[in-house]
């Protein structure tokens, strides 16, 4: 690792990870400040639920889901922070190497006397720092927040850490797969549409696979590999599906520095 490329990567994300990490703890906050209200009156928020359409619920991850308990609550929270956190770590995976391609300055870098592989490790090491930041964050607020808003409601706090260990993978997939998007991609002008595509598109995969009863689809978005709702009813994510994102992200790390190290970087000449 290089500490100057890792340092320069690092402070040039550390605005965009303050904000980010406080978008998401306000996340929590917010959908959390309304848990005491509904908790009260624990039928009637069922009984509401179950009157909207299957397919709105399925959408939402709200099928078969006890909106009164915490942890029923907080997975409901968890589906707003997910697409919240995949479109971070997607947008720092596809900004790694465009930024300097997009800017023209990816030459002068590559031009210092420093292998391809570290440049790349130490852009990465930066991004992982900064996302391990976020996660802290969610974390505090998360437990901070539930056991400011639970009141005299009980819950199994292992299975909510359960819970939040799979957005650690959750965020990795994203990332590493955004880096292999930015570099099978010729040229990425601008890293928003792309960050927002990879979420969104993979949020959506996951509800209209839940809303046609399309099971396959869950093979392909992580949004359904770490679905907070199997931690509640079986006391973990899926294993098989938490594999394919495992495999996803070593098969994006390799693919990445594969090409990395074969690219043609564009200069200003």
């Amino acid at each position: 690792m290089r500490k100057n490329i890792f340092k320069h990567e690092f402070k040039m994300h550390f605005r965009s990870v303050i904000n980010w990490s406080l978008a998401a703890a306000a996340v929590v906050l917010v959908y959390l400040s309304f848990y005491p209200a509904f908790s009260k009156d624990a039928e009637v928020l069922n009984r509401t639920m179950e009157s909207f359409p299957p397919e709105f619920r399925a959408a939402f991850g709200m099928l078969n889901v006890d909106l009164s308990s915490v942890l029923g609550f907080f997975g409901f929270v968890y589906l707003f922070l997910q697409i919240l956190l995949a479109i971070q770590a997607a947008g720092y995976g596809i900004g790694l190497v465009s930024i300097e391609e997009r800017e023209w300055t990816a030459d002068f870098l590559l031009a210092k006397p420093v292998a391809r592989w570290r440049i790349l490790t130490s852009k990465l090491l930066a991004v992982l720092a900064c996302l391990a930041i976020t996660q802290g964050v969610v974390w505090a607020s998360a437990f901070g927040f539930v056991n400011a808003f639970k009141g005299e409601k009980s819950y199994d706090p292992d299975l909510m850490a359960r819970m939040l260990l799979g957005l650690i993978a959750f965020q990795l997939f994203f990332l590493m797969v955004g880096l292999l998007v930015s570099l099978i991609a010729k040229r990425v002008r601008n890293v928003t549409p792309y960050a927002m595509a990879l979420g969104f598109g993979m949020y959506l995969l996951g509800a209209f696979g839940d809303m046609l009863g399309e099971s396959k689809l869950e093979l392909i978005t992580p949004f359904k590999h770490f679905n907070p709702h199997e931690v509640i009813r079986h006391g973990g994510f899926d294993s098989g599906l938490v594999l394919i994102s495992l495999i996803a992200i070593v098969v994006s790390v390799i693919g990445s520095y594969w090409l990395y190290l074969r690219r043609d970087i564009p200069s200003v000449a």
